[in-house]
């Protein structure tokens, strides 16, 4: 286990690495900043006062190795719009908004994944099999901002604004977007829960367990869930990264103030330490998840060995 966990931090360390190094020459694609930070009648010179001032006239591989150099400390360098450290603003997007978006959609597409997908099993080419595959393969198939323009066309508009169409504050303006967020990755589940307890079901301790008279509820989730749930776990430890980049969607629909639309911003106004400082969140993030649920599945089946 100890060997495990060192290589794969050191591999976490690479991916890390990879993530922000890309993002870093990436962003620098997208233009200027210092167009955006003068009148529109500056002159050449103004403008390269302030690349000047922004340290953007320096070598690229310059600007690098010293980006390289501050993120092991934190340090992803000021917001160009803002002047504020770039980080402490990603933070405090990412907290409490994200995470409140990305931990609902999550409970949604777990919780609701379950007994569906247990029923659509049980109840194999019967009504409730035939309904479940529809819903799955319409909520697989929708876009996301498609689906949340729906949803707010549907709750917002047409129903006298049950729900409200964008914001933050209450329990009723997480309501939409945790559901357009959670809409794919719950019809993913379901899929995953009914095949994995189809196969399961035949096997000769489910059969076994039946004619000891274990309770019907009992066999079902108990024994047979449990073994038909190790795909599942692993796809939920992945789906919490759709997740997390759907939130750049999601959150930019519906004016959700957290991380992902912070980063469309910052990008729309060539914001680089905004955007280089989010995306090695989420990169972080999509790794820890990835390690935990590794460990969470050799924790669920004794006959997974990390080596």
């Amino acid at each position: 286990m100890p060997r495990y966990l060192l290589r794969r931090l050191l591999h976490a360390v690479f991916v890390v690495w990879g993530v922000v190094t890309v993002v870093f020459f990436v962003v620098r694609l997208t233009g200027d900043p210092a167009a955006f930070l003068v009148d529109q009648s500056a002159t050449r010179e103004e403008i390269a006062d302030v690349r000047r001032h922004l340290g953007l006239d320096r070598p690229l591989w310059v600007q690098y190795a010293d980006f390289l150099a501050a993120v092991p400390r934190g340090d992803f360098g000021r917001s160009i719009r803002e002047k504020r450290p770039a980080l402490r603003m990603v933070v405090e997007a990412f907290w409490p908004a994200t995470v409140q978006l990305a931990a609902a959609a999550i409970l949604l597409s777990t919780l609701l994944a379950v007994p569906l997908g247990v029923i659509s099993a049980t109840h194999r080419n019967g009504a409730a099999d035939h309904l479940s595959r529809l819903g799955s393969l319409f909520l697989q198939s929708m876009p996301s901002f498609w689906l949340g323009l729906m949803l707010v066309l549907l709750f917002a508009v047409q129903l006298g604004g049950v729900l409200p169409a964008f914001g933050s504050g209450s329990l009723r303006h997480l309501i939409l977007p945790a559901i357009t967020l959670a809409a794919a990755p719950l019809a993913q589940n379901v899929r995953l829960i009914r095949s994995g307890m189809l196969e399961v079901l035949q096997q000769d301790y489910v059969r076994t367990a039946r004619a000891k008279g274990a309770p019907e509820r009992a066999v079902l989730y108990r024994h047979a869930l449990r073994n038909a749930a190790l795909p599942f776990i692993t796809v939920t430890g992945l789906s919490l990264g759709f997740m997390l980049s759907g939130t750049i969607i999601i959150e930019t629909v519906f004016s959700w103030p957290g991380l992902g639309r912070l980063i469309v911003q910052a990008g729309a106004g060539r914001d680089y330490p905004v955007v280089q400082a989010g995306v090695f969140l989420f990169g972080l993030i999509f790794v820890v998840v990835n390690l935990a649920v590794d460990l969470l599945y050799a924790a669920v089946d004794p006959r997974v060995r990390l080596s």
